[in-house]
């Protein structure tokens, strides 16, 4: 319901054929970047920004271009991109990058891939990610303690400009290997091209870095790569055979793209590099030891492709566990209600609660409630004006159940800001005049930012959030917060391995279900008539639906790096402070 953006989708392809042995199998010279475009749009879903691909020729020679790369932003940014491809960007190696900002940045230098140039062809890096990276202020200190200065400070130009780095080392390396074997001349260049061990530049790059990330790249002299984070955050599949190696954010991508069964594509696991030599050479390499697992819930609630055959089910079974809870909150009169979704994402949720009151009613009454109508123009500047816009960009379907006779129940996957919620869905709802609403989220309550790829960074962003602090004030338990703020700063002096995530003690006074009563309270819009329950996800059942993808800090608090704690601490000391700063 409420859009929460995603950083983001990546794509690689590595031809491992002669270029004209496509053309004439498959009668065109931009296979390769056909691919890449396909792969590209199935995963538009991850980021609406921006987008880059970029290119390397292993065939052209010095003096002409071999590195490609182009960048567009705006939600037609794929179509832009390939509209300028020609036969001469041509390359083995293709890669290509989807955008969504967690950072409020913008403007076509924050767009992946970025590019940094060097007239040796083995020290060209190109990079792209889907990554967030929570130290990156330690990674800038130790850039500049070496000397370097880098133009932006951002965990992209500084990942850049520290793997750059490496891999000058690298070719360093390899040229005084090549001098003490007595080359000279060429020879010392076509030795350091063929010799690059990249999961050197990785394990030397990599160990800096805490955060959720699959970092991909690409080299002048025809190295690609990708890495994923040592805790399996954020996720990455790949597949190979003998024309091809290709990697993608999602595995239905793959699966579409090159007509394939899910058994054909593997995971990249945590701490793990795909490699793909200059030689067409492909290996799995261990570039970090692999920590405890701690792969993304979000991703198989909400960010990922409904249409991959894991997630698919693990939506249903979402949707399935809920029914006890809502069976309790419709008092067991399932003939007497309506069940309905939010589209279009909770839909799949929606087939697998239906299914469980199936199993126990026999028939349910389901029909589409909510329709998502318009998108808003922003040309509308009037406050007052947007805020009534906002207000009907989702619509009904009138007649669609019986007034002040049947109850409705609504799922959708996750209830973040809540702002949706009281200035739109509710307040249209409640003109079909139900008995009862009960709205219900396949996901547990967000109480926690993330800092590893998704725009939820601030604590008071989210209604469970606010509505604990709203019940702590109620009952005049401010020693809570002052100790809570108190305990955070002292956390912060601590070294990052000892840190604890101070914010949890805030929540321990209560129940979900206080914590939902007074969500409710919040949300509702002045004059709504219809009583409203709310039925969240319970961890344990998110962890049943979901069980190889344990992340739930969102949820629980339980961050699986020192950074992600360090962050949770700092973002409730920026809350009181500028709290204390509105008060005066």
């Amino acid at each position: 319901m409420e859009q929460l953006k995603h950083e983001c989708g990546v794509a690689m392809i590595r031809l491992l054929k002669p270029l004209d042995y496509y053309e004439k199998k498959y009668g065109t010279w931009a296979y390769g970047f056909n691919k890449l475009y396909l792969m590209m749009e199935k995963q538009h879903n991850r980021g609406q920004e921006g987008a880059g691909i970029a290119s390397v020729s292993l065939q052209n020679k010095p003096g002409t271009e071999y590195m490609f790369r182009e960048k567009a932003e705006g939600k037609d940014a794929i179509t832009k991109i390939f509209s300028r491809v020609t036969q001469e960007m041509t390359g083995e190696l293709l890669m290509g990058h989807l955008r969504y900002s967690t950072t409020g940045k913008s403007g076509l230098q924050y767009v992946h891939p970025f590019l940094r140039r060097n007239n040796w062809r083995a020290k060209n890096l190109c990079l792209c990610g889907n990554f967030n990276m929570t130290n990156i202020d330690e990674v800038f200190s130790f850039l500049t303690a070496q000397g370097q200065s880098p133009r932006i400070y951002g965990d992209s130009y500084i990942t850049l400009e520290l793997m750059g780095h490496r891999l000058d080392r690298e070719v360093e390396r390899l040229f005084e290997e090549a001098k003490k074997q007595g080359l000279t001349g060429l020879d010392i260049t076509n030795y350091i091209d063929d010799h690059i061990c990249i999961a050197n530049v990785l394990k030397t790059t990599m160990k800096h870095y805490d955060g959720g990330y699959v970092m991909c790249g690409l080299t002048g002299s025809g190295e690609m790569f990708s890495v994923r984070d040592p805790w399996g955050i954020r996720p990455a599949f790949y597949y190979r055979d003998d024309e091809i190696v290709a990697l993608a954010s999602e595995r239905p991508v793959l699966q579409t793209t090159f007509d394939l069964d899910s058994k054909d594509i593997q995971e990249l696991l945590p701490g793990q590099a795909i490699i793909v030599h200059k030689d067409g050479h492909c290996c799995i390499e261990q570039i970090m030891p692999a920590q405890e697992l701690s792969a993304c819930s979000f991703e198989r609630i909400y960010f990922s492709r409904g249409s991959d055959c894991e997630i698919y089910q693990e939506r249903k079974r979402l949707g399935e566990q809920l029914t006890p809870a809502i069976m309790k909150a419709i008092d067991g009169k399932v003939e007497n209600t309506v069940f309905s979704y939010i589209p279009n994402t909770a839909e799949v949720a929606f087939y697998g609660m239906t299914d469980g009151f199936r199993k126990l009613h026999g028939d349910v009454r389901t029909e589409k409630v909510v329709w998502k109508d318009i998108k808003l123009r922003t040309f509308i500047t009037d406050n007052s004006e947007r805020n009534d816009l906002a207000a009907h960009v989702y619509d009904i379907s009138y007649g669609s159940l019986r007034p002040h006779e049947d109850n409705l129940v609504i799922i959708d996957d996750s209830i973040v800001r809540g702002t949706t919620l009281r200035e739109s869905i509710f307040k249209i709802l409640d003109r079909l005049h139900p008995k009862k609403i009960v709205m219900v989220s396949s996901s547990p309550q967000i109480r926690y930012p993330d800092y590893y790829g998704i725009d939820m960074a601030r604590l008071e962003e989210f209604c469970a959030f606010r509505a604990t602090i709203a019940l702590i004030e109620e009952r005049g338990m401010w020693q809570l917060i002052n100790d809570t703020y108190m305990a955070c700063k002292n956390e912060l002096q601590k070294s990052k391995g000892d840190m604890q995530n101070c914010v949890r003690a805030l929540y321990e006074p209560f129940t979900v279900e206080e914590i939902n009563q007074k969500i409710v309270e919040m949300l509702r819009p002045e004059g709504m008539e219809t009583p409203v329950e709310l039925v969240f996800q319970s961890i344990e059942g998110l962890h049943e639906a979901c069980p190889h993808h344990p992340g739930d800090w969102y949820f629980t608090g339980h961050y699986p790096t020192p950074g992600g704690i360090r962050l949770v601490n700092q973002a409730f000391i920026n809350y009181v402070d500028n709290e204390l700063k509105m008060q005066r």
